[in-house]
C-alpha cells in the first residue's frame, strides 16, 4: 500500500466519524508526505490544523494507521502542502476507494462558504428530519422573519450541514442581493484568535455583522471558549435586532451544551428548535437508492436491503457503503452480489467500535457534557455532574445490563444503592422529560464512534 492510498484509508474511516464541516475544515490539503519503520509524517496545510490534529484527532488518526499498518507506532506532523489525488486503480483485492474522498469544498462559493452540491432537491424527508427540512425550507422563502434563529441539532452524520446549506443555497437562488455565510464554529473560533493576535478586532466584527444570513455549524465547539462566546454573543444580538436570519446546528439541544453562557443558551432556545432523528428503514432505503443512483450505479435490492437493515443510525455511513461498492463494481467492471458485499462492508458493519463497553460509555457521557472523566467517577455533589454520572449508571444497567454492585465500583466505589436510585431516577425522568430521551439517543450514537 502507498503512502497515498494509507492516508486515503485512514481518511475514509475518519469521515464516516465526524462531520462533514469538521472533515472539511481539519482534513483538506493533508497528507502522508514520508513513511519509515514504525514512523510517518503527516503534512498540513497550516499550523493551527497541526495543533488541532495532534491535540483532537491524534489518538484517532494513529489507532486507524495501526490498524492498516502494525508497523506504524508514531506520528509527527509538519506544515508543508499536499493534495489528495483521486485514485486511479487499485488492487482487485483491496477495497478500493475511488471518488470517495474528492473533497467537495474545491467548489465551494468563496463568498459564502456554501457547497453547491447541497441543495434540498437531494436532500430525502422522512419522520426523522420533517420538522427541520421544513423549518428551513420557510426560512429560506422568507429569511429575518419566520423561525428567526433556527437551532437544528442532531447526531454526526444525520443531514444537519447538508439541510444548512441547503437553505443558504435556496435562500441565494431566491434572494440574489442578500449576502449569506456559512461557517464552521471552529473557524469563527479561529477567526476570533487570529482578530485578537493581528489587532483586527473591528474589521472581523464588521465581516460577520453585515451579513444578511449567518450559518453556523456545530456550535457546541464553542463551548469554554470564552472571548468566542462574547463576540458572538454580540454579533448575534447585532444580526437579531437588524431581522437578520441566523441558522445554527449542534450535536445536542442548547440545555446539554454546558460550558455554554447562559445568555447564548436563553437566545438559542427562545427561537425555534428542530432536532433530527435516527432515519427508519424506508428512508435509509430512499437514500440508498438516491446516493446509487447520483453516481449512476446500479446494485440488487438484497444488496440494498442489507445495508439499510444493517447501517441505522448514520447516514454518512450509507453514504460511504454505496461509495465501497460503487468503486468495486467500477473498478472490476462486473456487478456485484450480496456476498461479495458483505465481504467489502464488513469492516464498516461489523467495526468493533461499535460494540458498547463501560469505558466507552463514560467516555461518550463526560464528552458529550463537556466534563472531565474523573470529574463523572468522582464524588462531587454538583448539579452539573451528579446528573451525568446518573445518566452514566443507567446506560450501564440498561444497555449492558451491569450488576449494579459493579456499577457502584465503577463510580469511586460508590454503594450498590446509588446505582439503584440513578438507574429508577432516570428510568422514571424518562417517561416525561422528551428532551433527556433525545439526549441520551445522541449519547448512545456518540457511543458508537467511541
Amino acid at each position: 500500500m502507498t503512502k497515498e492510498e494509507l492516508w486515503r484509508a485512514v481518511l475514509a474511516q475518519i469521515q464516516l466519524n465526524i462531520s462533514q464541516a469538521n472533515f472539511i475544515t481539519w482534513f483538506k490539503n493533508t497528507g502522508i508526505t514520508f513513511q519509515e519503520g514504525n514512523q510517518v509524517i503527516v503534512s498540513v496545510p497550516n499550523s493551527f490544523a497541526k495543533e488541532w490534529l495532534e491535540n483532537k484527532y491524534g489518538k484517532t488518526i494513529l489507532k486507524t494507521l495501526h490498524n492498516l499498518n502494525q508497523e506504524i507506532k508514531e506520528i509527527k506532523y509538519i506544515v508543508g502542502k499536499t493534495e489528495l489525488k483521486v485514485l486511479k486503480k487499485t488492487s482487485s483485492t483491496s477495497l478500493p476507494e475511488i471518488g470517495q474522498l474528492e473533497f467537495q469544498e474545491f467548489k465551494i462559493n468563496k463568498e459564502t462558504n456554501l457547497n453547491p452540491k447541497y441543495i434540498f432537491e437531494n436532500f430525502i424527508i422522512g419522520p426523522f428530519n420533517e420538522l427541520a427540512h421544513a423549518a428551513t425550507w420557510a426560512i429560506s422563502k422568507n429569511p429575518g422573519f419566520i423561525y428567526n434563529p433556527l437551532f437544528v441539532y442532531g447526531g454526526v452524520g444525520l443531514g444537519k450541514t447538508h439541510l444548512l446549506e441547503a437553505a443558504g443555497n435556496e435562500i441565494i437562488k431566491n434572494f440574489p442581493q442578500k449576502k449569506v455565510k456559512y461557517i464552521p464554529s471552529e473557524i469563527f473560533t479561529a477567526g476570533v484568535v487570529s482578530s485578537i493576535r493581528n489587532h483586527e478586532v473591528e474589521k472581523f466584527k464588521s465581516k460577520y455583522r453585515a451579513v444578511d444570513v449567518l450559518i453556523l455549524d456545530d456550535v457546541q465547539f464553542l463551548a469554554g471558549k470564552e472571548k468566542t462566546q462574547e463576540e458572538f454573543f454580540h454579533t448575534f444580538n447585532d444580526l437579531y435586532e437588524k431581522n437578520k436570519q441566523i441558522i445554527i446546528s449542534s450535536d445536542r439541544p442548547p440545555k446539554a451544551i454546558l460550558a455554554l453562557a447562559e445568555r447564548l443558551r436563553s437566545r438559542f432556545e427562545g427561537g425555534m428548535m428542530a432536532d433530527i432523528s435516527y432515519p427508519d428503514y424506508e428512508t435509509r432505503l430512499a437514500i440508498l437508492k438516491t446516493k446509487a443512483q447520483e453516481r449512476k450505479v446500479n446494485f440488487p435490492e438484497d444488496i440494498l436491503n442489507y445495508i439499510a437493515s444493517n447501517i441505522q443510525k448514520n447516514i454518512r455511513e450509507l453514504e460511504g457503503a454505496i461509495n465501497r461498492l460503487s468503486a468495486y463494481q467500477k473498478i472490476n467492471n462486473q456487478p456485484l452480489n450480496l456476498e461479495k458485499s458483505k465481504s467489502l462492508l464488513k469492516n464498516l458493519i461489523f467495526s468493533p467500535a461499535r460494540v458498547s463497553t463501560p469505558k466507552k460509555i463514560i467516555q461518550a457521557v463526560s464528552e458529550f457534557y463537556d466534563l472531565k472523566e474523573k470529574e463523572l467517577l468522582s464524588s462531587s455533589r454538583k448539579k452539573e455532574i451528579v446528573n451525568p454520572r446518573q445518566i452514566a449508571m443507567y446506560l450501564l444497567r440498561e444497555d449492558l445490563k451491569s450488576s449494579y454492585p459493579f456499577i457502584g465500583r465503577k463510580f469511586g466505589g460508590k454503594d450498590h444503592t446509588t446505582a439503584i436510585h440513578s438507574y429508577e431516577k432516570v428510568l422514571k425522568e424518562l417517561e416525561v422529560n422528551e428532551n433527556l430521551n433525545n439526549e441520551i439517543n445522541l449519547i448512545r450514537q456518540r457511543i458508537l464512534t467511541c
